[in-house]
C-alpha cells in the first residue's frame, strides 16, 4: 500500500476497526477518495483494511479507475454496488467497519447494515482531515500552481474593472484561469463593490464598478485537484477616507497574523492575533467570521482559525500545513475590507503560497 493508506491502517489499528468504508457516489464529495486514490472521477466507494483496498466504481470510469489507482484491486460494481460492497467485506473477513459520519446519509448507512448484518459500524469522525492536514511536496506544489496563475489572471484583469459589471469581471477572471492552463477557479469567485463591500459573501452581481468604490475580490485556482483562496481589496479611483481606514486597519492585522503562522501555535492563536488589532481599533463587532482555515482538495479544511474552536479541533501548527489569514471588517451600508493569503507553514515559519501584493493599491 501507499504512504497513505498506510497512515488509513495505522488509524484504523488504533481505534480497533478492520476496515473503512468510503463512499463517494455523483451526489457526495469525493475528494477522500481522490485523496488515497488519485482517481478523481465523480462515482466510486472505497472499501480500505488494514492490508488491502478495493476501488468500486461502475462501467463509465472502470478503464480510467485502474490507470489512475494503482496498488489498488479496481472492482467494476454493477447498478446495485452495496451488493458487490457486502461480498468484498465478506470475502476480506471483517466486521468491525468505520465510517464518516458526518458524510454518509442514514439512508445509505442502513442500506448497509441491511447488506451486511454481521458487520457493525463505528463513527470515525474526521479522521479523513486529520490524515490531510499536513501537506507533502506535491500537494504544497499543485496549491502553489494553482494560486500563480490566479494570481496572474487577476494582475492582468485587474486594469478593466472599473465602469464593468460585477459578474462580468467575475465571469473574464475564471475564464482567464483556464486559459492559463488551472482546471478551473477553486470556488465561485467573489465580486462586492461599494456599498456590497459589507457582504463577506457577496456574489457578483450586475452592479457596476464606478469611480469611488472599494472592491473586494475572492478568488482562487484549481490545479490537479487542490485550490487556492485568496482575497484582495482595492479602490477604484479616490475612495471615502472612511473606507481607506478599514482597510488600513485589516491591512495591519492580516500582515499580523501573517506573522504569527509558525509551528508550535495554536491555529486559534493566529484568530487572537488578528482579532485584537480590530478590537483595539474599535471594530471588533464587524468582524464575524473566524481569520482562517485549511486548503487543499477542499477550500476549507483544518486547521481551523477560529475565535472559539470547535473541541478538540483548535489544531497545533505543523511544517506542512496550509492556512489562510483573512481578517476583514464589514459595515452595511459604508462598505467592507477583507485581506487573504494562503500560506504553508515551514520549519521556522511560513510561506506565501498566494503572492499578489496586498498593500492598498486604486485602480
Amino acid at each position: 500500500m501507499n504512504d497513505r493508506l498506510d497512515r488509513l491502517a495505522a488509524q484504523l489499528e488504533g481505534r480497533e476497526l478492520d476496515a473503512v468504508i468510503l463512499p463517494a457516489p455523483e451526489q457526495l464529495s469525493n475528494v477522500q477518495v481522490r485523496y488515497l486514490t488519485g482517481f478523481s472521477g465523480s462515482s466510486s466507494y472505497l472499501l480500505a483494511t488494514r492490508e488491502r483496498a478495493w476501488l468500486l466504481t461502475d462501467f463509465r470510469y472502470i478503464e480510467v479507475a485502474a490507470a489512475n489507482a494503482s496498488g489498488y484491486d479496481v472492482v467494476r460494481h454493477d447498478r446495485d454496488y452495496v451488493a458487490t460492497l457486502a461480498r468484498l467485506v465478506g470475502e476480506a473477513g471483517v466486521n468491525r467497519i468505520g465510517f464518516e459520519d458526518t458524510v454518509v446519509p442514514v439512508a445509505m448507512l442502513e442500506a448497509w447494515r441491511k447488506a451486511m448484518p454481521g458487520a457493525t459500524f463505528g463513527a470515525v469522525g474526521d479522521l479523513m482531515q486529520q490524515l490531510r492536514l499536513v501537506k507533502d511536496a506535491a500537494e504544497i506544489a499543485a496549491i502553489r500552481r494553482a494560486a500563480a496563475l490566479a494570481d496572474q489572471a487577476l494582475l492582468e484583469l485587474l486594469p478593466t474593472i472599473r465602469d464593468r459589471r460585477e459578474i462580468d469581471f467575475a465571469i473574464a477572471l475564471e475564464h482567464r484561469m483556464r486559459e492559463l492552463g488551472l482546471d478551473g477557479p477553486g470556488f465561485s469567485t467573489i465580486v462586492a463593490s461599494g456599498e456590497r463591500g459589507s457582504l463577506p459573501h457577496g456574489r457578483p452581481t450586475e452592479k457596476v464598478v464606478r469611480d469611488g468604490d472599494m472592491v473586494t475580490v475572492d478568488f482562487g485556482g484549481t490545479s490537479d485537484g487542490y485550490r487556492s483562496d485568496e482575497t484582495v481589496t482595492f479602490g477604484v479611483g479616490q475612495v471615502a477616507p472612511k473606507l481607506r481606514e478599514i482597510f488600513d486597519i485589516v491591512h495591519t492585522a492580516q500582515a499580523a497574523g501573517v506573522a504569527a503562522v509558525r509551528p508550535g501555535i495554536r491555529a486559534s492563536e493566529v484568530d487572537r492575533v488578528c482579532r485584537r488589532i480590530i478590537d483595539d481599533a474599535g471594530y471588533g463587532s464587524a468582524f464575524g467570521h473566524g481569520t482562517g482555515h485549511g486548503v487543499g482538495l477542499d477550500v476549507h479544511e483544518r486547521p481551523s482559525a477560529a475565535k472559539e474552536p470547535e473541541p478538540g479541533k483548535d489544531d497545533l501548527l505543523a511544517p506542512g500545513m496550509t492556512i489562510t489569514v483573512e481578517p476583514g471588517i464589514y459595515l452595511p451600508g459604508v462598505g467592507g475590507a477583507r485581506i487573504e493569503d494562503t500560506l504553508v507553514v515551514t520549519e521556522d515559519g511560513c510561506e506565501r503560497l498566494t503572492t499578489v501584493p496586498k498593500d492598498w493599491r486604486t485602480v
